[in-house]
């Protein structure tokens, strides 16, 4: 008899099963995203080999340790690798939600005191339920558990983008303080120079103390200016220990390499002669700022939509809109298996029990419906579509606030590198200008205003040319950063340490938890949807993310 009812059961729990309907919208990818006209589509390999690995053309093996340490140190990676860890187990919670959800086992043993009557009761029973998924609830939450599971990937992604570029940002800022630091202590040098040869004119009666204090106004101010150079290089180093996830003393080890200090003795061996020689303005082969060769700004429309931060706000929507067949489950009856089987036998105390007819067996099929709603469930429907359409929205903002951020790096780079060009004009007048007027001076065809007027242009004009220097590194870096650029490079890279891994372990049974080869990839030869210039789709991929009925 048990077995036939098994089989009953077995046929009916096929049968329901078989006919799952799922609920709610398909969710087949965001529309296609309409970018400026001006984009192209061009090879989309050769445009990713670019940016995988952009910083690598600033050709510094400093900024390349650096950016390789913050991929495997920084604390904001690490805790966006754990978060991918959380939504993994998310989607462990939610697979188990389509097996039997309730299984208990129970027993006891008690006396029981009837008149004058003692007796010994044993009782052991297992209960199991299972909520049949006709209505695609728990495949839903699958689905939504695995599209947070590639957003949390994408975050990740995208954290990673970030901090590369912030790597390659605080680097070019120290290094431009750093030179200007250098400029600057060489200036002073030259300055103390002429307030000497203005003591000795004015000690020889040549010239009025005017000019010696004129001369030491000069120098006090450009000295004034050192301490504030200083402290902008301290603030770039801080902020690299940070995103290295190491103390600043350590940081100085890496800023301060053999390569960098070669580098900084050529600089000032360049100019170590300044009181006897001329100054040149061609020191920017001796330059520390790093520096690219000119960059392509064809932007190609599908790096743009690679971004992570895009890809995140896509797998969100998706997510979200299995939320919507999820909520709309509850508006019909759930059916259920249930099974109870156990033994329950009472004896007079003293004696042995006896099980052999004492065996109980209920099984057979459930349902319930919450037919009064009074509204709640269809207004829960309606808010998950809301969020959704609030999702898809924010995807349309992201887009938009992508091409902001390219454009805007694009045309600052093109106009940085005029301004370069600008600068150096004037940083090479400049210091002809100062080595005619000291010549002029010397011989006594021109004041000594005309001489600090000039000695000052200069060392405005090459404070000036190398902060443009370190905007036009900047703008390269800002660029890469608005394409989504570094990401690709770390594909296939553990997200957690060995460190933090074992630390895990130690702590708790993760099983297989811990096994990234097990991880979903976002691959960077995937491409989502978009349209070109000329109205069609740049690549016709489909739906890019498992996951779905």
């Amino acid at each position: 008899m048990v077995s036939k009812i098994g089989v009953c059961i077995t046929s009916l729990s096929l049968l329901v099963t078989s006919g799952c309907t799922v609920l709610g919208p398909k969710f087949e990818g965001v529309a296609p995203a309409t970018l400026p006209t001006s984009w192209s589509a061009s090879d989309l390999v050769q445009s990713k080999n670019k940016t995988a690995r952009w910083w690598q053309q600033f050709n510094d093996p400093v900024l390349n340790e650096l950016v390789e340490t913050a991929s495997q140190q920084n604390l904001d990676l690490e805790a966006a690798g754990l978060r991918i860890l959380q939504a993994r187990t998310a989607v462990g919670i939610a697979e188990s939600f389509q097996y039997p959800q309730r299984q208990n086992v129970s027993g006891s043993v008690a006396k029981i005191y009837q008149n004058e009557n003692t007796f010994d009761n044993a009782a052991l029973s297992f209960d199991a339920g299972w909520e049949l998924d006709v209505w695609g609830r728990y495949v839903l939450g699958v689905e939504s558990a695995e599209a947070t599971l590639y957003a949390s990937i994408a975050s990740y992604h995208d954290i990673l983008v970030t901090i590369t570029s912030e790597v390659a940002r605080n680097y070019i800022n120290y290094r431009t303080f750093q030179e200007r630091v250098l400029l600057s202590e060489r200036n002073i040098e030259i300055q103390r120079r002429v307030e000497r040869i203005t003591e000795i004119q004015y000690e020889s009666g040549d010239v009025t103390e005017l000019d010696v204090q004129q001369a030491r106004t000069q120098l006090y101010n450009t000295e004034s200016v050192l301490p504030s150079l200083k402290i902008g290089m301290m603030q770039s180093r801080n902020a690299i220990a940070v995103l290295l996830g190491i103390l600043p003393e350590q940081a100085m080890v890496l800023l301060d390499s053999p390569w960098v200090s070669a580098k900084v003795k050529a600089f000032d061996n360049k100019y170590e002669n300044t009181r006897t020689s001329r100054l040149t303005s061609d020191y920017d082969q001796y330059s520390l700022i790093p520096a690219t060769l000119p960059i392509s700004t064809q932007v190609d429309a599908g790096l743009v939509l690679r971004r992570p931060d895009l890809q995140l706000a896509e797998l969100q929507a998706h997510a979200q809109s299995s939320q919507i067949g999820i909520a709309e489950a509850d508006l019909y009856p759930q059916f259920s298996l249930f099974g109870v089987i156990g033994i329950n036998s009472t004896v007079p105390a003293g004696n042995d029990f006896s099980f052999s007819d004492s065996l109980n067996l209920s099984l057979g099929p459930a349902f319930s419906w919450n037919i009064f709603q009074y509204g709640r469930v269809k207004n829960t429907v309606r808010a998950q579509d809301a969020r959704f359409q609030e999702t898809l929205t924010n995807y349309n903002k992201q887009v938009l606030l992508a091409v902001q951020e390219v454009t805007n790096a694009m045309e600052s780079y093109q106009l940085n590198q005029y301004q370069q060009k600008l600068a150096f004009r004037s940083v090479d007048a400049s210091v002809r200008a100062y080595n005619i007027s000291l010549t002029q001076y010397e011989n006594g065809q021109i004041s000594f205003d005309r001489l600090l007027s000039s000695l000052e242009k200069m060392t405005r004009s090459e404070d000036a040319y190398a902060t443009v220097k370190g905007n036009v590194a900047n703008q390269v870096i800002a660029l890469y950063k608005s394409l989504g650029g570094g990401w690709e490079a770390e594909t296939g890279r553990p997200y957690l340490n060995d460190a933090l891994r074992s630390q895990m372990e130690s702590r708790t049974d993760w099983g297989e938890m811990l096994d990234e080869t097990q991880l979903p990839v976002l691959s960077p030869n995937e491409v989502p949807k978009a349209v070109s210039p000329f109205g069609e789709p740049i690549d016709p991929t489909k739906q890019r993310y498992p996951g779905g009925p």
